[in-house]
């Protein structure tokens, strides 16, 4: 005669699985997509005013093409390079006749400066990777970071997220860092 398997009490089954599942909803972190933070132009008022004409020299011209090749004013560039590049062009630090004028300025804390007319024109290609696009808003970001830390550190021996708001504001006026963002286009490059 053959014996009989004992069965499973499985009615509580369903209750563990439950709280189980109710444990590692409440226990679990999710991750929040940041995204890019940029300021917005405001929207256009009904009359339309020309832009004012900008000097050649006052503007540093990235472009990146559907190859991710990296082009600042003609010259092609490794992403390396660009951080550097940039913070020379807002600088402009030896005054250079093919880097951005300067205008003087009174700013609070500083008292009169000379402050760059300068510029940066960002324009991609449709096909350009996401990766290369990130790379090069996260140079750009670094290279303000680093001059507004460059002029706290000179004025106050303080890194600028450590400065109050005024001051703040006052290292802000002294290192624009303005960004133009044109609509992508078909720049090219070989494929």
């Amino acid at each position: 005669m053959a014996r009989k398997t004992p069965a499973i009490n499985s009615s509580s089954m369903a209750d563990i699985a439950f709280l189980l599942l109710i444990f590692f909803l409440v226990s679990t972190t999710m991750d929040v997509d940041t995204g890019i933070y940029k300021k917005l132009p405001p929207i256009p008022e009904d009359n339309l005013e020309t832009p004012p004409k900008v000097k050649e020299r006052n503007v540093l011209a990235i472009l990146v093409n559907r190859n991710n090749d990296l082009l600042v004013n003609g010259d092609v560039l490794d992403i390396s390079q660009l951080r550097e590049k940039t913070k020379e062009f807002i600088l402009n630090p030896l005054n250079r006749e093919d880097l951005p004028e300067k205008k003087a300025t009174t700013i609070p804390f500083f008292g009169d400066v000379m402050v760059s007319k300068g510029l940066v024109s960002l324009q991609n290609d449709r096909g350009t990777s996401y990766e290369m696009y990130i790379s090069v808003q996260d140079e750009l970001a670094a290279a303000s970071r680093e001059l507004k830390d460059q002029k706290a550190m000179q004025k106050w021996n303080k890194k600028f997220v450590d400065l109050d708001e005024e001051q703040q504001k006052a290292v802000r006026k002294f290192v624009p860092m303005q960004i133009s963002e044109a609509e992508p286009k078909n720049i090219g490059g070989k494929k």
